[in-house]
């Protein structure tokens, strides 16, 4: 595939654009990068122009100077509108970026025509805080290298990490891309955020997916999100962990089929 590489705010925040039609945009996990759609982006960008973009501090993109989700939602609309997309765009979020992309949608919702949030949480209870509390403080110590086994176990479903341990290695490669005062960052603001109470005003169409064995963001935290989001469709995918195209690439491209336009 032939990608476009894309820089706002001066180099800022990156991305890489590939593929044409409609605009579909891509916000990955806190323990991945844009390379976790790979095994779904060929398909994505077979009727869509797909832009994937590296969140701020995330290999190649600036952090953000506070840990604030404002802050990041500022960034990300500095590079919808440089990159030229188009207000009928399709966001799809994962992880984190299935938080940020509801926080974009309803601080944007002019911006995009329909939202899919995969595997993520509107607000987190107490021990999902202490979780990002425990990571951001490995991290301080000992770097994004130490937390690759916990990363892999978030990501990834029991029996599918079971089954290729290889992947607690890959992990840790992809985690030393990124910059670590910024997942500290993320981590600060996943502990404080609290979208929870906005989710009834958002009126963007909204496909909630997650899936069953998700370590990370359990379904129901994402059914809230479903139940919270007016006419929100929510759908749970067997036998899944915490980033569905790349665990279950095939279950995730029809989850989205239909409500996506693939």
């Amino acid at each position: 595939m032939q990608f476009e590489q894309l820089s706002a705010g001066h180099g800022a925040l990156t991305a890489v654009r590939t593929g044409q039609g409609p605009d579909l945009v891509l916000f990955h996990s806190l323990l991945a990068d844009r390379h976790a759609f790979d095994p779904v982006l060929e398909a994505l960008a077979a009727k869509h122009r797909v832009t994937l973009f590296n969140l701020p501090g995330f290999h190649g993109s600036q952090p953000c100077l506070l840990p604030l989700m404002d802050a990041y939602i500022a960034a990300l609309e500095d590079g919808f509108q440089e990159f030229g997309i188009a207000n009928d765009a399709v966001l799809i979020g994962n992880g984190f970026g299935g938080t940020v992309a509801l926080a974009f949608a309803l601080a944007h919702p002019e911006r995009i025509s329909k939202l899919v949030v995969s595997d993520a949480a509107a607000a987190f209870p107490p021990e999902g805080k202490k979780q990002f509390e425990v990571m951001s403080a490995k991290v301080a110590e000992g770097g994004l290298g130490a937390i690759a086994e916990i990363a892999a176990k978030r990501v990834f479903s029991p029996a599918y990490l079971a089954a290729h341990p290889e992947l607690i290695d890959e992990r840790k490669r992809v985690l030393m891309g990124i910059e670590p005062k910024a997942f500290q960052h993320a981590c600060q603001i996943l502990q404080e955020a609290d979208l929870e109470p906005q989710l009834h005003r958002l009126k963007v169409p909204t496909l909630v997916l997650v899936g069953e064995f998700d370590q990370a963001t359990p379904p129901p935290l994402n059914k809230l999100i479903a139940d919270k989001i007016e006419g929100a469709t929510y759908i749970e995918l067997p036998g899944c962990g915490h980033c569905p195209p790349l665990e279950q690439p095939q279950q995730f491209l029809t989850a989205i089929k239909d409500f996506v336009g693939l």
